[in-house]
């Protein structure tokens, strides 16, 4: 069950990256252009929470079937910098963190008035977001973390 949660963990992050990046270009274009809320700008903003969502539940699987924490916890029990107090603490909090910001952008961009309007709440929410998602990942030059960029399965 842990390996496999790994994989789909580990693959799903891709598209939280890839829905991030491209709703927040399509939001910038969007504002800088004066070009009309579509139908298609709208879908990119559920499915880009909607993705993040998915990737948050993925990880509380992960979290709560991991021996990194439950194992390393034990053994290691006043070290604050390893790698099990990052993925205790510090991913799924900033983590978390990150999937509030987007939920509320994306929420907040939904009820706005006016098409200027609900490409800036994207924009900011998500690039917001990004920017906490991008501190929390577990970087292949981390001290904390050293995980892969690719997994090799």
């Amino acid at each position: 069950m842990y390996a496999t949660l790994l994989i789909l963990h580990s693959l799903w992050r891709w598209a939280v990256v890839i829905s991030l990046l491209t709703t927040i270009v399509m939001a910038y274009r969007g504002r800088s252009g004066k070009v009309p809320f579509t139908p298609a700008a709208n879908n990119w903003r559920h499915w880009t929470a909607t993705i993040l969502h998915l990737q948050m539940l993925l990880g509380m699987a992960l979290y709560v079937q991991s021996p990194v924490l439950t194992v390393h916890m034990a053994s290691h029990p006043g070290k604050l910098l390893s790698e099990p107090v990052f993925f205790r603490y510090l991913h799924l909090g900033m983590m978390l963190l990150a999937t509030v910001l987007v939920t509320i952008g994306s929420a907040k961009a939904k009820r706005m008035q006016g098409d200027e309007a609900k490409y800036q709440t994207m924009l900011t929410w998500f690039s917001l977001g990004l920017a906490v998602i991008i501190i929390a990942i577990p970087w292949p030059f981390s001290p904390l973390s050293g995980r892969p960029l690719y997994r090799t399965f």
